[in-house]
């Protein structure tokens, strides 16, 4: 690795310190106090985000709780390299939501099978109309809950009589613009002071920060708020289900690229091991080798929130030496070695350690040769490993296996017909298997 890129991930690693958050936050406090300005949370929602209403559930609660001046803005996601295969994301979004809804209790398409699309661009419209007025906000996420429960009869009463114009086109563009300039790209999405939230999933950080400033109003919490966290929280059996062993593997799509592969890789070996079920790992190559960008602010946004869930999850997580192509390649071609050995989940984990907490560089024999000493292979057969392109075919299996299970990112969990996209869902895998010990009915495959 060239001193560049050394250097590049010795400060990659200090701005993910706790220390360099911690600063951060004083520095805008600081700063907001000195201006005498509020606590300004802005929310970027979009109509047709099924993410965006599952959140837009939680907001009334938190302008409740919180002594806080929320700012809403109607956008769209940003496309292009931002949004990979956009249409298995709206497929897999709206699955995705309508799970999570019945967990948290949110009504989700109770009132239709699905939204009424034909009525989104006259909606649009109409809030545009209004959106210097101080009622846009409560509007907003009544229409966001009438188009998301499916209430058809409702939408098209408020859509009656409206006239067509391109005031929703140009607000939707217009706060785009204003969501880049600000650092992100997704919907869904709360800024406070420097820091993005993306989703319910990532509220209760934003309720935490608030708490630690003395902006809540009551020192009791507000029940739905506290949900969230106890909801997504699953406690593992002690003793392994009989009727588990029934079920197929739990496949694991992994990239040594991504960190949230790593972060997803504990806790998949524990629901595994739980359970009594065989973990597959199948990695893929990264994004950035498929053909796909990474932009900057995406890059940023997922070092950031990786690093924020590895200090709430017990993770090490720092120093950082993300690695190349070269390195890539190399770890490829140890873990089809590795898989002969049956030390395949040894050599993730150390290898996932090296790269996203102990700073090695996996492109050279010197940090290689630490990995695979930690996981127990034999180095002269390491290095003929890496001389061969084997792993090529198998590799392009999994990624081929994970666009028909209706995914293109990592990690990605399946289990039979069963998938959930992300590190935040393993608790969502492990109340489906929980549910399928229980009724003892297996599930297809």
């Amino acid at each position: 690795m060239s001193l560049g890129s050394r250097l590049r991930s010795r400060y990659i690693g200090l701005l993910l310190t706790d220390g360099a958050e911690s600063l951060r936050r004083r520095i805008a406090e600081a700063r907001r106090r000195l201006a005498h300005k509020p606590h300004v949370v802005s929310v970027f929602l979009a109509l047709d985000d099924p993410y965006s209403y599952v959140l837009s559930q939680y907001l009334a609660n938190l302008r409740k709780t919180y002594d806080v001046e929320m700012r809403f803005y109607l956008t769209q996601a940003c496309a292009g390299d931002f949004r990979p295969h956009p249409e298995l994301l709206a497929q897999y979004a709206e699955r995705d939501c309508e799970r999570l809804a019945l967990e948290l209790g949110v009504p989700f398409l109770d009132r239709g099978s699905a939204p009424p699309v034909e009525h989104r661009r006259v909606l649009v419209d109409t809030l545009a109309e209004i959106r210097d007025r101080p009622e846009f906000g409560d509007e907003l996420l009544r229409c966001l809950a009438q188009y998301w429960r499916g209430d058809g009869e409702a939408v098209s009463r408020r859509c009656d009589g409206a006239r067509g114009s391109d005031a929703g086109t140009a607000l939707l563009a217009a706060n785009q613009r204003r969501l880049l300039r600000m650092g992100h790209y997704n919907t869904a999405t709360l800024h406070y002071a420097g820091e993005w939230y993306w989703g319910v999933d990532r509220l209760p950080y934003l309720m935490a920060r608030l708490d630690a400033l003395g902006a809540a109003k009551d020192v009791t919490p507000d029940p739905k708020l506290a949900s969230i966290r106890q909801v997504m929280h699953t406690t593992l059996p002690v003793a392994r289900p009989a009727s588990a062993g029934a079920l197929p593997p739990l496949e694991m799509f992994h990239s040594f690229r991504s960190p949230y592969s790593y972060l997803a890789l504990g806790r998949a070996n524990a629901i595994a091991d739980a359970f009594g079920l065989q973990l597959k790992i199948r990695p893929v190559l990264p994004m950035v080798m498929r053909n796909m960008r990474l932009p900057a602010a995406k890059r940023w946004y997922i070092w950031r929130d990786a690093a924020r869930e590895a200090r709430r999850l017990g993770v090490s997580f720092g120093p950082v030496r993300v690695p190349s192509a070269r390195g890539i390649d190399r770890c490829m071609a140890v873990f089809h070695y590795a898989v002969g050995e049956k030390r395949e989940r040894d050599f993730v984990r150390h290898a996932g350690e090296a790269i996203w907490a102990r700073g090695i560089d996996l492109a050279t024999d010197k940090g290689m040769r630490k990995v695979t000493g930690r996981t127990g292979l034999f180095w002269p057969e390491v290095v003929t490993a890496m001389r061969t392109d084997d792993w090529r075919s198998a590799v392009e299996a999994n990624r081929q296996a994970l666009m028909e299970a209706g995914c293109w990112g990592v990690p990605t969990l399946r289990l039979g017909d069963f998938t959930v996209w992300g590190q935040d869902r393993a608790w969502l895998l492990a109340r489906h298997v929980e549910d399928l010990c229980d009724s003892g009915e297996g599930i297809l495959i």
